[in-house]
Formats: C-alpha cells, sequence, structure tokens
C-alpha cells in the first residue's frame, strides 16, 4: 500500500516565507520546508495495482496554468479546539477549475467522490492542546498577509510517508500546465512540448500523450 495526494508544489521564495511565519504558539507542530504544499486532492491509501490508473487519469486533466497568490490566515476547528493552521490563498477560479477536473479524472478511476468543499489552503502547523490567545493573535497578525504571485505551470502526484519525525512527501510525477493564454486550441503542440524527452525534469514530467511507464519514487 501507497499513501498518495495531489497538490501543487511551492517555489522556494513561498517556502522561505512561510518558514518566516511560524513559532510563538505552545502546542504547535510546525511544518518545515519543503513540505509546504496545497492540497488539491487527498488519495489515502491504495495498493500499488491502483497507481498506474491513477496516473493515467491524471494525464487527462486539460486546464491552463495560472498565478496562485497566498493571502490571509486561519485555523480549522473552533478556536478552544482548534487542529490546524492555515494560510490562505486569494479567490483564483482557474484553481478550482484544475481541482474539479482533477477530482473528476479521479472519481472515474473508481476511488470515491470528496465530500468535503474544496478549501485550498496551505498547512503551516498541526495543533494540540495550543493557546486559543496565541492562535488568535497567530490569525490576527497575517489577517492581511499577501504575498506576490506564484506561477503554477504543472501539479504534482505526491506520495506520503509518516514517520516519527513527520510526515515525507516525496513528488512521484509532474503533470504539465499550458500557460495561461492556452485556449485549448492546440493541444498536440503543447502535449510535444511537454513530452518527457521535451519537458524539464523529464524523468517526473508527464504529458497527456506521454508513453513513459510509471514508476514510483526509491524514496516510496
Amino acid at each position: 500500500m501507497i499513501r498518495l495526494f495531489v497538490g501543487l508544489e511551492l517555489e522556494a521564495r513561498l517556502q522561505d516565507t512561510l518558514q518566516r511565519l511560524t513559532g510563538g504558539i505552545a502546542g504547535a507542530r510546525w511544518v518545515r520546508p519543503p513540505n509546504f504544499h496545497l492540497t488539491l486532492r487527498f488519495i489515502g491509501e491504495v495498493g500499488h495495482d491502483r497507481m498506474d490508473d491513477i496516473h493515467d487519469a491524471l494525464t487527462t486533466v486539460r486546464a491552463p496554468g495560472f498565478d496562485l497568490t497566498l493571502a490571509g490566515a486561519g485555523h480549522f476547528g473552533p478556536l478552544d479546539h482548534a487542529r490546524m493552521l492555515w494560510i490562505g490563498v486569494a479567490r483564483n477560479k482557474e484553481l478550482v477549475h484544475l481541482q474539479a477536473k482533477i477530482e473528476s479524472a479521479l472519481v472515474r478511476t473508481g476511488l470515491p467522490a470528496e465530500p468535503r468543499k474544496f478549501t485550498p489552503h496551505v498547512t503551516v502547523a498541526k495543533l494540540k492542546h495550543a493557546s486559543p490567545a496565541q492562535i488568535a493573535h497567530f490569525v490576527a497578525r497575517h489577517a492581511l498577509l499577501r504575498e506576490e504571485p506564484h506561477p503554477v505551470r504543472h501539479f504534482t502526484l505526491f506520495s506520503s510517508f509518516l514517520s516519527h519525525s513527520g510526515a515525507i512527501y516525496t513528488p512521484e510525477a509532474h503533470y504539465p500546465l499550458p500557460p495561461p493564454a492556452w485556449d485549448g486550441a492546440d493541444d498536440d503542440a503543447w502535449n510535444r512540448d511537454q513530452a518527457p524527452e521535451n519537458a524539464p525534469g523529464a524523468d517526473r514530467a508527464f504529458s497527456s500523450n506521454a508513453t513513459a511507464p510509471f514508476s514510483m519514487s526509491s524514496k516510496a
């Protein structure tokens, strides 16, 4: 069995920015670079025989690239029993469109539909018995946060290994997204440019017409 999820990687600049926000809350288990990411779809544990189906489904996703802006902060759970701190995302219809496409593709493989509404965020800390006053202070301090836009030009299939020191996330495959101006009119040209032999990081980049076999990282 392997634990999988689909998400967006964040560039080093944002990883560093998020790390500088951490600290100051007793009972918080802070996320550290390079583990900051935005989850698009949690898949969970699946058998190795399902991985090819999941990969094939993700290669069919058609959506343009876009710019993502981190903005604001919040928590999940009531303040006196909060379980997670997060940094939010400015309203982005292209992000919602991409997530819906991924959800639809995965459901077609037989995975159950995700019942929860998509709430885009980047987790910065898991909380256990944390001070409500410190949580409220963190959220208030970063309520007006708005980072420079981050270009999103691919999404990623990750594996997740839970260790005693925390989760270890391994990018298993990248799925390119065409530039924002793409209108879907020339899929063949886009696929040709982004095919594994032409794309950066060819060992992990897959396009919708990729023929390279899906292989999991040695870290999985």
